[in-house]
Parts: C-alpha cells; sequence; structure tokens
C-alpha cells in the first residue's frame, strides 16, 4: 500500500532499525555514572550529539536532545524569551508556523507577552522586508520555519536572518520538515527539529541555541542535557535518531532529485487530468518530495476515505475533515482553497509506478465524490445568457463545506453579469474557499457581511 505521508511521520529508516536494536544492547545504562557500562552509554549519547551536530551545522555543546519536537519547540521559545525578558516580551512569527510555535505563542499572550503574525503570500512564503519591519524595539525573540509542513514552501531563512541579526533579535527555525535534506541556511540562533520527520523512531526532538544566545531553561531546573531537557535520556532512539539523519542526508542530494521529478510530475498531470484543481505552495522553492493540491466542490474527508479504500494514504490540511471543522491555518493565511485539499509528501525510495498508480486513480476518485455531492460538472454560466435577477440568496445555513460554494455555482448563472448572490453560511471554510471559487472563476468577490446564525458572503457576476 503507498504510503504518501512522509511529511507526518517517514518510515523507520533501516539504518535507523539497526542502531536502535543495537543500542537497546549497549545503550541501556545511565549515561550519567562512571562505572563501565555507564561510560559505554555516554560514550553512545556522546556521538550522536556530534553527529546530529555537524548535521545541523552547530557545536555538540550546543546541541541537546528532547522527547519530541513540539517539546524542543516550547522549550526553545520560552527559554529564549525568557533569558531576553529585560529586552522586551514581544515575538515575531511567521502566519503559516507549526502549531506547536502558535501555542507557544498564545500561552505567551497569555502570560501578559505580545506577538506579530508576519502575513504571507499565495505561495506561503513571507516577505523578508515585511518580516523585518515587525521586529520592534522590544522584540525577544523571531520564529520562521525553514519550510512548510502542509505546502513545502521554503522559507527566505537566511534572508530574514540577517535582517534578525542587525536588529540584534535571534532567531528561531523550525526545521523539522528540512532537516534530513539539508542544513538551514543563515545566521539563525536556535534550531529545533524532530527524528520520526526524517525517518527516525518517533519521541526524539533537537534543540540547538548557539552560544551567546541569552537562554533560560523554564520549569523545574534538571541535570541532563544542560537542563534544557528534563527525564532520561532515550538513548537507544537517540542513537537511531542520529545514525538516521546522517544516512538520509548521505542520500539527500540523489534522492531530493529523483522524488523532485515525481512531484513535478504529480504537479502538472493533476492540473491537466482534474478539472476545478488548486495547486499550492511555491512551484520552485519547494521541499523536493512534498505537494499539495485543493480540489474545488469537493468533500476533504470523502477524498482521503476514498484514496484509502484504494491503498493510498495521504493526509489534508482541509477543514472538511474529521479531526477539524476550521480551515487549516496555512491554507487560511495564504488565502488558497481549502476544499479536499490533499498533501502528497513521498518517502525516500518511492516507486515512479506507485505514483503513476495515484495519478491514474485520482481523477476518477474525485469525479465519483463530485458526483456524490451534486456539484456542477462544468460552470453553469458558461455560454448561457445572463439570467434576469437582480440577485439572489443562497441559504446554506448548518451545511459544511463544499455545500456552499456548490450552490452558489449552481445559480451564478441565474443573476444578470453586475448583478449579485449572497450566500448564508456558518461554516468557517466558508469565508476562505467562496473568495477562493471568485478567484478561480472570475468572479468578483464582494466581501462578507454579519447575518443571523453566521455571515452573508456577497459575489458580483462578472461574467
Amino acid at each position: 500500500m503507498p504510503y504518501f505521508d512522509a511529511a507526518s511521520a517517514a518510515p523507520l529508516h533501516l539504518v535507523a532499525r539497526q542502531a536502535l536494536l543495537a543500542a537497546l544492547d549497549e545503550g541501556w545504562a545511565d549515561p550519567a555514572r562512571l562505572y563501565r557500562e555507564g561510560r559505554r552509554a555516554r560514550l553512545l549519547l556522546d556521538a550522536a550529539r556530534e553527529a546530529a551536530a555537524e548535521a545541523v551545522g552547530c557545536r555538540p555543546d550546543e546541541l541537546v536532545f528532547t522527547s519530541s519536537g513540539t517539546t524542543a519547540v516550547h522549550a526553545g521559545i520560552a527559554g529564549a524569551l525568557s533569558g531576553r525578558r529585560r529586552v522586551g516580551r514581544h515575538l515575531a512569527l511567521s502566519a503559516v508556523e507549526h502549531s506547536s510555535v502558535l501555542h507557544s505563542a498564545a500561552a505567551h499572550e497569555a502570560a501578559g507577552g505580545s506577538f506579530t503574525e508576519v502575513p504571507v503570500d499565495r505561495t506561503g512564503a513571507v516577505d523578508p522586508a515585511v518580516y523585518g519591519g515587525a521586529l520592534r524595539a522590544d522584540t525577544a525573540l523571531a520564529c520562521l520555519q525553514s519550510a512548510n509542513h502542509e505546502v513545502g514552501t521554503e522559507q527566505p531563512v537566511a534572508e530574514v536572518a540577517a535582517l534578525c541579526a542587525e536588529a540584534g533579535v535571534p532567531l528561531l527555525v523550525d526545521a523539522a520538515q528540512s532537516l534530513g535534506w539539508g542544513p538551514v541556511p543563515g545566521r539563525w540562533s536556535l534550531l529545533t527539529a524532530s527524528a520520526h520527520k526524517w525517518g527516525g523512531p518517533a519521541g526524539v526532538g533537537l534543540l540547538a541555541v548557539r552560544k551567546g544566545v541569552r537562554f533560560a531553561p523554564q520549569g523545574p531546573a534538571g541535570e541532563r542535557e544542560s537542563g534544557r531537557a528534563a527525564g532520561f535520556e532515550n538513548l537507544p532512539a537517540i542513537v537511531a535518531a542520529a545514525a538516521s539523519l546522517r544516512a538520509v542526508r548521505s542520500e539527500a542530494a540523489a534522492e531530493s532529485v529523483r522524488l523532485r521529478a515525481l512531484v513535478d510530475r504529480i504537479r502538472s498531470v493533476v492540473a491537466e487530468r482534474v478539472p476545478d484543481v488548486e495547486v499550492v505552495g511555491d512551484p520552485e522553492r519547494r521541499l523536493p518530495h512534498l505537494v499539495t493540491f485543493s480540489c474545488l466542490y469537493v468533500d476533504g474527508e470523502t477524498l482521503l476515505h476514498e484514496l484509502d479504500r484504494r491503498e493510498f494514504s495521504v493526509s489534508s490540511g482541509s477543514s472538511c475533515t474529521s479531526s477539524t471543522l476550521i480551515p487549516s491555518h496555512v491554507l487560511k493565511a495564504m488565502g488558497v482553497l481549502s476544499e479536499g485539499n490533499v498533501r502528497v509528501s513521498l518517502p525516500t525510495g518511492t516507486a515512479g509506478a506507485e505514483v503513476d498508480r495515484f495519478l491514474e486513480v485520482l481523477p476518477g476518485v474525485v469525479a465519483e465524490v463530485r458526483e456524490r455531492l451534486g456539484a456542477p460538472v462544468a460552470p453553469l454560466y458558461t455560454n448561457r445568457s445572463p439570467g434576469p435577477a437582480t440577485s439572489l440568496v443562497v441559504d446554506a445555513l448548518g451545511r459544511r463545506c463544499p455545500i456552499p460554494v456548490i450552490e452558489l455555482a449552481k445559480v451564478i448563472g441565474e443573476v444578470a453579469v453586475g448583478a449579485t448572490v449572497t450566500v448564508l453560511a456558518d461554516d468557517e471554510a466558508a469565508r476562505l474557499d467562496i473568495p477562493a471559487w471568485c478567484e478561480m472563476r472570475g468572479q468578483e468577490y464582494v466581501g462578507e457581511e454579519p447575518a443571523d446564525l453566521g455571515s452573508a458572503y456577497v459575489v458580483r457576476r462578472l461574467s
């Protein structure tokens, strides 16, 4: 069964498995003890730290292992903010950061701090100049991911890092998605990552803090990992994480070229074979293994379920999934379509034949889901005389995406050019998907107005 969700968790790398099994036998003792077994464990831990630090591009004594990437993010942000509390309590971050960063920002605000979200363009990238403009005299820390978890867009880290350095603000980089492909460029100050993203075992995160960065670990003091990560080290998992990071880095150059070609094929073929689809993210400056696209008039949960029935494991940032009823904050910040969103992230070693079969199956699955929902096959107003109505109101209250957009598409041809259709909806996704539909269809999105039990979205027919 093809597994296309490496951005969530990559399959355990063979080297990781081998290192894990070996370390279970050799690295079970306490590395803080001075007897033989402890010294052996310490040697394994030191070797793992050196290997990981080499991959990150920092000194071994600047890097600690945590229990997860999320823990590394929380510890990194909290420690940096506390260490620079005399400077101020302002935090800068992009609007498309991982939820762990957003949760840290919310906790910081609840404790009396403040933060600024820097907007992104439709590809999901920040403008370095705009990001630099968000830095203030009281900014204690800035955060910017190296590449986006949902759409794969790479951020201009080096440019932003230079602006942060000029302003005297440390920059924390979430490198979870990119570290397996190469080191993060630029003069960053702190870096976090997660082993299960590159084929290491789950439960291992990395936190690197450059020398000279003011940092005050939060929570009860601990003796291990420089006091920055509490608890007994999971040494076998740490050894496996470091070994697999070194292994994937050695394969990265060749595998990046191969997977990028497969992703380029997905991007082009999906756009050709699936009507009304928006391929999102930067087409060039992106991770080599990841592509995201959204399908108009499609229920995301049903689409993923049908692909799973056909033995394809993919994920989604759509609001129409079983886990959430609100749109992905990433897609929302980008201002792109969220309906029927599919993220394909290819693991190392993915065969081209698996991708070809996916591209053969996908168009039929999308068509089947659209038919089930009663979606229009083509724009109903194409080659059709303008309708006589001056305005119409569509009541889609209580109906989830993509039904409000489907109902809009069905009636737009019944109004005259220049007339409006007002869609009443209480689904959060409508706020994103109706403007995106207008962009795709060449119609004018007038705006949103308050309405009883929901919102009124006004669309003007232009053609």
